[in-house]
Parts: C-alpha cells; sequence; structure tokens
C-alpha cells in the first residue's frame, strides 16, 4: 500500500486577488532550490489517524499555527513517488514571516558521523496562483488547478 499524506492548501483574499500559503523544506539538500521547491504544508499520516485531523497537526508541527474553520475537500493526489496526499482548503491568515517548525536530525556532512539538526520548514511565503504554479514541486501543480478550477464563477 502507498504511503499516505494529508495536508492543507490555505489561502487568502488580499488586495483583489488570491494567494495561497505554501513552505520551503529545510535542510541542505533544499537550500538552494527554489522555484518547483515549494509545497503545500503536508506529511505522512499516524496509523490510523483522521486524514484531516493529521492535515492540521502538520500544519501546526510545520509552522505553528492551528488552522481551524471551513475545510473544503479537495481531492487525492499521487505524486510521482508514489505517495498519495488528501488535500482540503480553507481560508486563513498566517504570518509568513513568523513561521516556527519542527526539526529533524540527519547526518551532515555526508559520512562525517555529525549529526546536526534542520527545521522541517525553513520558510514560508504567500504566494498568487499564478506564481505558486512555477514555485509548488510539479507533483502538487495537481491541486493548484482542481483549487483554480473550483473557485472560478
Amino acid at each position: 500500500m502507498s504511503k499516505r499524506s494529508a495536508g492543507l492548501l490555505i489561502f487568502r483574499q488580499t488586495a483583489g486577488y488570491l494567494e495561497v500559503f505554501l513552505v520551503h523544506p529545510g535542510g541542505p539538500f533544499w537550500a538552494q532550490k527554489d522555484e518547483g521547491a515549494w509545497s503545500i504544508p503536508k506529511g505522512l499520516m499516524d496509523q490510523g489517524e483522521d486524514a484531516l485531523e493529521a492535515a492540521k497537526r502538520e500544519v501546526f508541527e510545520e509552522v505553528g499555527s492551528k488552522i481551524e474553520g471551513n475545510f473544503n475537500w479537495l481531492g487525492e493526489y499521487r505524486q510521482p513517488g508514489g505517495k498519495v496526499v488528501l488535500v482540503w482548503s480553507i481560508e486563513a491568515d498566517i504570518a509568513a514571516d513568523a513561521i516556527v517548525s519542527n526539526t529533524f536530525q540527519i547526518e551532515w556532512p555526508p559520512r562525517s558521523g555529525k549529526m546536526r539538526a534542520f527545521p522541517e520548514v525553513d520558510r514560508a511565503g504567500w504566494f498568487r496562483l499564478d506564481e505558486a504554479e512555477h514555485k509548488i514541486l510539479k507533483g502538487q501543480q495537481q491541486v493548484l488547478l482542481a483549487f483554480a478550477a473550483r473557485r472560478q464563477p
């Protein structure tokens, strides 16, 4: 069975246009990558965990914000690596410059024997949909397209 993740596509209306909230992965592999590197806040679901609760937990772990409100189901999206991501959208406003992320540890530099901690998310930002299409991971572009299609009058 494929791994399953849950996440939220957080959006807001500002200055007459729609923006989505994306996060940039922390750690040395992603440090110099920008276009095609950002993601919706998401993560693996625990065994038996409710998917929407997992999505809300992941947002809290990655950016330090508790999200409540009217969640709208966007669907299930298979990523290129085979993982399936369950996604909801919600209108909310998060201070992108004030995120607080959990950390992970890896051996860095490789084969050095030294363990270093890195934030799971090193930055976040608000992007118009046309900007987000270039920033988001290729495997998540379909999430943006589905969201945009549902927002059309």
